[in-house]
């Protein structure tokens, strides 16, 4: 089978190995696509140990749309020819290998394989292209789970990335009423905005104007600022919790999901006085691929219009460089 091989920073083997062979209580999947996650695009470009466990010398991809072609003679529900969603928690029976599934590599074993554990089936009415955007999704629902949404609350997004976009979405569909997307790359703004969003470049323009004047003006301790009850950072940068500290009305509250935050500082004390929130949100659960299903399905939204590039598995290292140009592109899958 078609493998790849992460070696370290920029060097990727694209090889062959055996196919893997489903035991009684097992699947073997082919995958159809894979989309390449920002953690994929960090390892490649800076470096172990800078986004997910990539182990060198290990085959890496998680975020997949997959056919089943082997189906162990114990296994229930699960039949050759299916379409999955590989649960990368559990595809490979270790959480720590929810970066390592195999999504760049042709075929992938799912040891002691269960329905709606291990795999989701995908369903009919979605494309196996756009399925592949269900694993990047989940994580950005579960931010937006995590914010705790309200009916009718409004929400600031810094980063248009595939998470940021999700993140931004799942709000929509937990009922959040207004939402803007914040970033720096107009061309990502562009999508998001095509996806019916608010956006506001805030590399150019000034946010708090911009947000008072989407949400409406609400007190925060230094007067004046934007009625907005939720704030995302899903872009990791350095000055992204210091504007929401500087911004944020009163009660309202900030999740973190960009993995690239890393350390900052937080003045406790203005927390305090302000009342604000900072909230954590890591991964995701079965419920989150169930709404992420639920919200493709609706068409509500046209998801399938992030995805900017599509390459051969044959350029993997020419996909992962173009996904990592932030004014090129968004979202970028690979096909087999």
């Amino acid at each position: 089978m078609k493998a790849a091989i992460y070696n370290g920073q920029k060097d990727i083997l694209l090889t062959e190995l055996e196919t893997p062979a489903a035991g009684d209580n097992d699947i073997v999947i082919r995958n159809l696509y894979a989309s390449i996650c920002g953690t994929d695009a960090a390892v490649y470009m800076h470096g172990p140990n800078t986004g997910h466990r990539v182990t060198v010398g290990g085959e890496f991809g998680h975020e997949m749309a997959s056919e089943v072609v082997q189906v162990g003679k114990n296994v229930k529900g699960i039949h050759v020819g299916d379409r999955v969603y590989p649960y990368p928690r559990l595809a490979k029976g270790d959480p720590r290998r929810a970066g390592t599934v195999g999504g760049f590599s042709e075929y992938v074993q799912i040891p002691n394989a269960k329905l709606n554990e291990q795999v989701y089936a995908i369903p009919d009415q979605l494309s196996s292209r756009a399925a592949c955007l269900i694993e990047p999704f989940t994580v950005g629902f579960r931010a937006a789970r995590r914010s705790f949404p309200k009916p009718g609350e409004h929400a600031i997004v810094f980063g248009a990335g595939t998470i940021g976009i999700a993140a931004a979405i799942g709000l929509k569909y937990f009922g959040c009423d207004r939402v803007m997307i914040c970033d720096c790359s107009d061309f990502r703004l562009e999508k998001a905005k095509n996806l019916g969003f608010a956006v506001c470049n805030n590399g150019k323009e000034d946010l708090k104007a911009a947000a008072m004047e989407y949400f409406g003006i609400a007190p925060s301790r230094y007067g004046p600022t934007g009625n907005a009850d939720i704030f995302f950072d899903a872009a990791g940068a350095p000055t992204v919790l210091e504007t929401y500290q500087s911004i944020g009305k009163i009660e309202s509250r900030m999740v973190v999901v960009a993995v690239l935050a890393g350390k900052r500082p937080v003045d406790i004390l203005e927390m305090t006085y302000s009342q604000h929130a900072l909230i954590g949100s890591g991964g995701y659960f079965p419920e989150d691929v169930r709404d992420v299903m639920d919200a493709m399905l609706s068409e509500k939204w046209d998801i399938e219009s992030i995805i900017t590039h599509e390459y051969p598995w044959e350029q993997l290292p020419q996909a992962i460089e173009k996904a990592s140009r932030v004014e090129e592109a968004l979202n970028v899958v690979i096909r087999y």
